[in-house]
């Protein structure tokens, strides 16, 4: 390129990074989210309240809707790319189809809520209530469930290969089928649980409470069950090839040595 053509263009650049008055506005401009939309008549803002309103389908990318209600919404199908909802309310709320990739939920309450075939890639749910949720076929790959509370939620089908469910509790769960391959569940509480034919290869169970579960045909190949409480547990059928299993106590109450 000519010399005096860089020059032009340079000088073309400064003027215009002087009319905006610094980089940090242009920055702050294309970071800027989409927080005070108005989609079908409603706002939709931090602490904004919609519950039970309709967003089925609806384009929320980025969108900031933190601690806002949204109770008993129909969001079904709604595309909720990197949305953030932390605090938010989505109690009995559907979410079903919905894509909710890198989406931040840390905190939130979905507590009844449908969200079955829902795609949560990467997102983040630490300290969430799912208590009773429908995740059924569920995408959950990498998703960040640290001490959310998933107590007799469905989780059948569902994929949650590398995701952390450390200190989750998982009571009465029903786990059936679910893809569990190097998932972090030290310290989770699964006691009574349903795990028939989930595939835990290579998980981290370090610590976990697994009384009275149903582990029937899973897959524990490799997984660290140090430590862990299998009390009462239903081991029919199970593959603990190379797995660990010291100081675990074993379904007759011995401890493993």
């Amino acid at each position: 390129m000519d010399s005096k053509i860089k020059i032009l263009l340079s000088v073309l650049v400064c003027a215009v990074l002087s009319s905006c008055g610094s980089t940090s506005l242009i920055d702050e401009q294309l970071s800027k989210d989409n927080s005070n939309r108005v989609v079908n008549g409603l706002t939709l803002s931090p602490g904004a309240d919609l519950s039970g309103a309709d967003l089925t389908n609806t384009d929320l990318t980025n969108t900031n809707l933190n601690g806002a209600n949204l109770s008993g919404a129909n969001l079904d199908g709604a595309k909720m790319f990197s949305v953030d909802l932390t605090d938010a309310n989505l109690s009995g709320a559907g979410l079903s189809g919905a894509n909710l990739t890198g989406a931040k939920l840390s905190g939130g309450n979905l507590a009844f809520s449908d969200l079955t075939d829902t795609n949560l890639t990467g997102a983040d749910l630490a300290g969430t209530n799912l208590t009773e949720a429908n995740i059924t076929d569920a995408e959950m790959s990498g998703a960040n469930l640290s001490g959310a509370n998933l107590a007799d939620s469905n989780l059948t089908d569902v994929n949650l290969i590398g995701a952390n469910l450390s200190g989750a509790d998982l009571r009465g769960a029903n786990l059936t089928g679910t893809d569990l391959r190097g998932t972090n569940l030290s310290s989770a509480n699964l006691s009574g649980a349903n795990l028939t034919g989930a595939n835990l290869y290579g998980a981290n169970l370090f610590g976990s409470n697994l009384t009275k579960a149903n582990l029937t045909g899973t897959n524990l190949t490799g997984t660290n069950l140090t430590g862990s409480n299998l009390t009462g547990s239903n081991l029919t059928d199970v593959d603990l090839s190379f797995a660990d299993l010291t100081d675990a106590i074993m379904p007759d109450g011995t401890i493993n040595d």
